[in-house]
């Protein structure tokens, strides 16, 4: 029995040091974005989406996973081995869309931060400078290991969404009832699926996950541990979709069904009058910050990764500023850049349907060559072979068409 139980606090003490990578990246998944994408969700259908958020839990998973398999098996990041194995060509232009990509996205972050803190009278310009500036020195003055613990902390506020479902008190019978509910037909169910889709599947993610498990120095023996840490990812940010999406469902879906909610401001005021003004408005404020600043920070570090894998600059956060320059000042121009846009009074609407686009484009790009890297790239142990393959296949291109659907809806 003695034996059994140091050999089990052995593996619990390696798995707390193996999590990380992928646990980060799934907090990052629920960022701003997400969060307006399943309050919409609720507030529009009720309960009737839910049912996909968990559906989409080993989706995202196997999409990571491979992530996670190139990365520990090739030492090498998602960009260096598109270089290897399709060119410098191809390479430019799946990181150069990741760059307008996570441009889009950082604009969204520091967009609900700005929201959040205009709930409590701060001026945008300063919390959105206050954001550059925490931001840039968590990056310069730390190193990998301490980022990602500061990247968790921060993201563990997303949490507050569960309490805030949980105030909502919602109906038992009436979510069973919309988990039962599929309106697949209707073309409004239909766009805010694949909208609820192209917020979990995130294109950076891919980029982000692959250069952290290098940059940690995780190896092929890892990869049991690193499994395990993106599927609790998984499963912990589509419980907070879940949660987002049941808070509203149970509140404006019952009382105000259909309102729209497109900014911070609004879901706030939406959910205060039935959590009350207090409790509805620190503990959302709480969940969004968080889910932002985590979101820009991966946002951020894949695309300096992402760029330095195809140039072929020092690229790590094992190296201070001074060893690779290059590395910080493309994390930190777009913090600074994202910020930028959001105060310059930039028509945010505009904004956001380019960069849908783009994701759009971007989407079949990085899942197809992460799929034909799973097919060519690894040793034969490792390779995506088999039934597997062809499920996974599949998986790639479903989430392909929903993302170009989404944004073909918006558009007509």
């Amino acid at each position: 029995m003695k034996s059994g139980s140091v050999t089990g606090r052995r593996n619990r003490l390696y798995f707390l040091a193996m999590v990380g990578p992928g646990l980060v990246v799934m907090l990052a998944d629920t960022d701003a974005g997400s969060v307006v994408t399943a309050a919409q969700s609720g507030a529009v259908w009720g309960y009737k989406l839910l049912l996909l958020q968990f559906v989409l839990v080993p989706i995202l998973y196997m999409i990571q996973e491979l992530t996670v398999r190139l990365g520990l098996v090739s030492g090498k990041g998602h960009g260096e081995l598109i270089r290897e194995h399709f060119g410098k060509g191809w390479a430019w232009v799946s990181v150069s869309t990741l760059l307008v990509a996570s441009l889009g996205a950082l604009v969204t972050e520091f967009a609900g931060v700005a929201g959040a803190g205009l709930l409590f009278g701060i001026p945008v310009r300063l919390s959105v400078g206050m954001m550059v500036v925490l931001l840039s020195l968590v990056a310069w003055t730390g190193s990998y290991l301490s980022v990602e613990r500061i990247a968790i902390l921060i993201g563990s506020f997303e949490l507050a969404f569960l309490l805030v479902a949980w105030w909502a008190h919602p109906s038992p019978a009436a979510m069973l009832h919309g988990l039962t509910q599929v309106p697949w037909r209707q073309p409004g169910y239909l766009y805010l699926a694949a909208a609820n889709v192209g917020a979990v599947i995130m294109p950076w993610m891919v980029f982000y996950q692959q250069s952290a498990v290098v940059d940690k120095g995780l190896k092929a023996k890892d990869l049991r541990m690193a499994r395990r840490d993106t599927a609790w990812g998984a499963v912990i940010t589509q419980l907070i979709m879940g949660g987002v999406l049941v808070a509203t469902a149970a509140t404006i879906g019952v009382n105000r069904p259909g309102e729209a909610l497109g900014t911070v401001q609004q879901i706030a005021d939406a959910l205060t009058p039935f959590l009350g003004k207090t409790v509805g408005t620190v503990l959302f404020a709480l969940g969004m910050v968080g889910a932002a600043l985590v979101a820009a920070i991966v946002v951020s570090l894949a695309a300096a990764w992402g760029i330095g894998e195809v140039s072929g600059y020092r690229r790590s956060l094992e190296h201070n500023p001074r060893q690779a320059p290059w590395f910080y000042a493309i994390y930190t121009a777009g913090l600074v850049l994202g910020g930028l846009l959001v105060v310059s009074g930039v028509n945010l609407v505009n904004l956001s349907v380019a960069v849908q686009v783009m994701n759009a484009l971007l989407l079949p790009i990085v899942l197809g060559f992460l799929y034909l890297l799973a097919l060519k790239a690894l040793p034969r142990p490792y390779r995506l072979h088999g039934i597997y393959a062809v499920v996974v296949g599949v998986v790639v291109a479903a989430a392909s068409i929903f993302g170009v659907y989404a944004v073909v809806s918006e558009i007509f």
